[in-house]
């Protein structure tokens, strides 16, 4: 019986996404392989996160054959991605090639201590001008494990000013899933491409994927 979550949380369907994170889990998977899968779930799980985005008309063009028609964009000047360190690099790329112009990336790094499970901030480089707040920050980092993480980039985007938050996950853990989600309901959407129930003793998703950075980076 599936789980009951928060409404502002999104599990992904995709069958595509769903084959490619059982690929993501096998432990045979080495790091390229897991650095592409990182970024192919993200991509189809950030087709559906900003399928709605708002489209505006940004004047005439004409087409190679002499045509004219409406052109169509989106604002992206009010958009900021901000990627969890270092796991959530390996996500950076997809949301980019979704996104119709450059956006502004301001990297959050945050890491768990081992004995209580709670974050710990080592860098923050998100503007100190409240000139430049973003309206909409997409959040990427492959595993909300118990949330407390999760949280934190969400608390601190809140005190930055912006107006919603994206959060895009690969895998998560319904405990740690539905706290993060509950941290800011009206202001964040969370989308996950998979869920698992539960935890291990040192925190890590079960069965999950293992750490994700260890594997992205070669390295623990």
């Amino acid at each position: 019986m599936a789980p009951h979550l928060p409404p502002n949380v999104r599990v992904s369907k995709h069958p595509c996404l769903r084959a490619k994170l059982s690929q993501l889990r096998s432990k045979s998977t080495n790091a390229r392989e897991t650095k592409t899968l990182v970024h192919e779930i993200a991509l189809l799980l950030g087709v559906d996160a900003l399928s709605n985005l708002e489209v505006e008309e940004a004047g005439k063009d004409e087409t190679p054959i002499g045509f004219e028609y409406s052109f169509e964009a989106v604002d992206c000047s009010k958009i900021t991605l901000v990627p969890i360190l270092r796991s959530g690099l390996g996500m950076v790329e997809a949301v980019q090639s979704i996104l119709p112009e450059a956006v502004t990336v301001h990297h959050l790094g945050l890491f768990r201590e081992k004995l209580t499970l709670q974050p710990v901030e080592y860098y923050n480089n998100l503007p100190q001008s409240q000139a430049n707040v973003a309206k909409l920050a997409i959040v990427v980092d492959p595993i909300i494990a118990t949330g407390q993480t999760c949280i934190a980039a969400i608390q601190s985007l809140k005190e930055w000013g912006v107006e919603k938050i994206i959060v895009l996950s690969v895998l998560g853990a319904y405990p740690g899933v539905t706290r993060a989600a509950e941290e800011w309901p009206e202001g964040t959407e969370v989308w996950i491409g998979g869920l698992d129930e539960g935890l291990t003793d040192k925190g890590m998703i079960k069965p999950g994927v293992g750490d994700i950075g260890n594997r992205l980076f070669k390295t623990g």
